[in-house]
């Protein structure tokens, strides 16, 4: 099977990243007097230079978004099911060289998380692991599905990366997205980051969102590690893996999401600086791109960033995150895997959100709107 490793291979980290840099006023100009934007264009829009438009990119991104998917953001909560970790990652308070308590959720600890997450309106849940395949493997997804699925109308996983038959049994249980991060795509430095565990093999980690595609998941979230590597470098790479998996796997939507290198026990600090300013050019380059991409930021941005970017591009945010197992009521002082910065209720967070002028949708899809196929669940958008 042909995946994005043949269109990787044939793009270069130093000559993308020379180009980068060396786009002019001229070249902003003129491509932000287009109204379709190719992946050429995307490169210029996250240029150093195409910062000094950012006001002007800003404006063309909220009416974008306001037309594409109205004045409305989703809200989502993700639910840590286990910090155990056979990897061993520089940049993650999970690795498995950190001497920390390690903890995986059972049946009835799940249980209780999934009451406080409802209890604060959450009808999508992110559920979120460390990479252990011997005790977090698919047979305790598919069992931790099957304990919340009654409960929400949409579940999303951001787990290590599985097989295509794993994902599969994913879609046939009714998970609605995946969301996997390559992290860097500086393949030459990508081992100094990864340097025990599965998770340090390259190439089965760039083939992931193929494995997704061709399962049928129905949505695919792509990002990087924001501070790992130069952030425009990454970022055009990434953009560069969305547009061909948009072109291969038409049917499936897709995301982005912005993690940026934030604080958790025993990391390394951050290799590049990305400031507020820089992650709002980067948010409106994506915007300008693609129409159609959601766009997602989470309790890692701090208060006043995340109010501001509200009315810009932004399609779904999570409130009142805990990152760490049983961190709503079961275990709070388990292990986080960074720190948040934006410790606002749901509530709050939802009206923040109402004073912006938008809607907070906590309810996207209904049960009653879908059927089963076999064991395959098809759902329909009231959208």
């Amino acid at each position: 099977m042909n995946t994005f490793k043949s269109i990787f291979e044939q793009y270069n980290w130093d000559k993308i990243q020379s180009r980068i840099y060396k786009t002019t006023s001229k070249d902003v100009e003129r491509t932000l007097a287009k109204t379709k934007y190719n992946l050429d264009d995307f490169l210029i829009l996250i240029s150093p230079i195409a910062q000094n438009y950012l006001e002007q990119m800003a404006q063309k991104c909220h009416e974008i978004t306001k037309k594409r998917f109205g004045k409305t953001i989703q809200m989502y909560a993700p639910l840590y099911l286990s910090n155990e970790c056979q990897n061993i990652c520089t940049y993650c308070g999970f690795s498995l060289d950190n001497k920390i308590k390690r903890k995986t959720l059972t049946d009835a600890e799940i249980k209780l998380e999934i009451e406080a997450l409802k209890k604060n309106g959450f009808d999508h849940v992110l559920l979120v692991t460390g990479e252990a395949n011997y005790t977090v493997n698919i047979n305790y997804f598919l069992n931790a599905i099957n304990l919340i699925e009654e409960d929400f109308s949409i579940i999303s996983v951001e787990v290590q990366p599985l097989s295509t038959e794993d994902y599969e049994r994913l879609h046939d249980a009714g998970v609605y997205s995946v969301l996997v991060y390559q992290e860097t795509y500086h393949q030459e430095v990508y081992k100094k980051y990864h340097t025990k565990g599965k998770k340090s093999n390259f190439d089965y980690r760039l083939e992931t969102p193929d494995r997704i595609g061709t399962a049928g998941i129905h949505k695919i979230g792509l990002g990087v590690l924001l501070g790992l590597e130069d952030w425009r470098t990454d970022s055009f790479f990434n953009a560069l893996h969305l547009d061909y998996l948009q072109k291969k796997y038409w049917q499936t939507k897709y995301s982005v999401s912005f993690p940026r290198l934030r604080p958790a026990e025993g990391i390394i600090e951050p290799n590049f600086i990305m400031d507020d300013k820089d992650l709002t050019q980067l948010i409106c380059a994506y915007r300008l791109w693609n129409e159609d991409l959601e766009i997602s930021i989470s309790t890692r941005e701090n208060e006043k960033f995340r109010n501001n970017i509200i009315p810009i591009g932004v399609t779904s945010m999570s409130a009142g995150s805990k990152t760490n197992p049983g961190g709503y009521v079961v275990d709070p002082q388990s292990l986080e895997q960074f720190e948040i910065s934006d410790e606002r209720s749901a509530e709050e967070i939802s009206k923040i959100i109402k004073n912006a002028g938008y809607e907070p949708v906590w309810k996207d899809w209904d049960k009653s709107f879908s059927h089963k196929v076999g064991k395959s669940k098809v759902i329909k958008s009231f959208t």
